[in-house]
């Protein structure tokens, strides 16, 4: 169980990595789909399969809304708006991929200073969490097409949630799965709101929405003349 552990993390650190060098939005999703099913599979392998039944539940609707259902709201998304890639991102691929590997490194440093009160399944689990949240915010803040940050947010979550499985034995499942409800709401707001900004403005740029302002019309103030 010690090495498919460890195998399921590099996958999840691989997947940072290959988010942030793709340009293409459905590989993008398929890459997070990915991630989000090995960690809701995650505390299967962090226990040593020794797990109740409800903490069965949480795994398997983890895994179909990660792996599933969120995946195919994006994708849906993605076939309203008509966007292939997220063109011009406000940081560069190749300089995004560095600063991957800079938040694994930063991560690995800060949970070597962290206290750890209670036992970790591996001494790789919370560098490996850290780097995923981190990569997340970077994800939101450096990439300018809705649909993308909504990945961001998605992979953030990831890493809130492999905290979780950390500390498999002092967290509570049922938080685990007031996670997965919050984050549902909030990927299928997030879609329907793709949805309305690309059928209003024909693209899903945020940047661009900074610029809208209200034009006043020419009558305005002229009718007590």
């Amino acid at each position: 169980m010690y090495w498919c552990l460890e195998g399921l993390l590099v996958i999840i650190v691989l997947a940072n990595l290959l988010l942030l060098a793709s340009s293409r939005l459905s590989a993008c999703i398929k890459t997070v789909a990915v991630q989000g099913a090995v960690i809701g599979l995650s505390p299967v392998f962090a226990s040593g399969g020794h797990i109740g039944l409800f903490m069965w539940l949480v795994v398997i609707l983890a895994v179909v809304l990660k792996g599933v259902v969120f995946p195919s709201l994006l994708n849906r998304a993605l076939r309203e708006a008509n966007m292939r890639r997220d063109v011009e991102p406000l940081v560069g691929y190749p300089l995004s991929v560095i600063a991957g590997v800079g938040a694994l490194v930063l991560s690995v440093w800060l949970s070597s200073r962290l206290p750890h009160h209670v036992e970790v399944s591996s001494r790789f689990f919370v560098p490996v969490a850290l780097s995923t949240v981190l990569v997340g915010l970077f994800v939101i803040v450096s990439r300018s097409k809705a649909l993308t940050q909504v990945l961001g947010y998605l992979v953030m979550e990831n890493g809130i949630y492999a905290f979780g499985v950390a500390m498999l034995l002092e967290q509570p499942a049922l938080i685990e799965l007031g996670i997965l409800l919050d984050v549902f709401v909030a990927v299928f707001v997030m879609g329907i709101a793709i949805f309305h900004i690309s059928r209003e403005f024909d693209h899903i740029d945020t940047a661009r929405l900074s610029s809208l302002v209200d034009v006043p019309h020419e009558d305005d103030g002229k009718g007590d003349e």
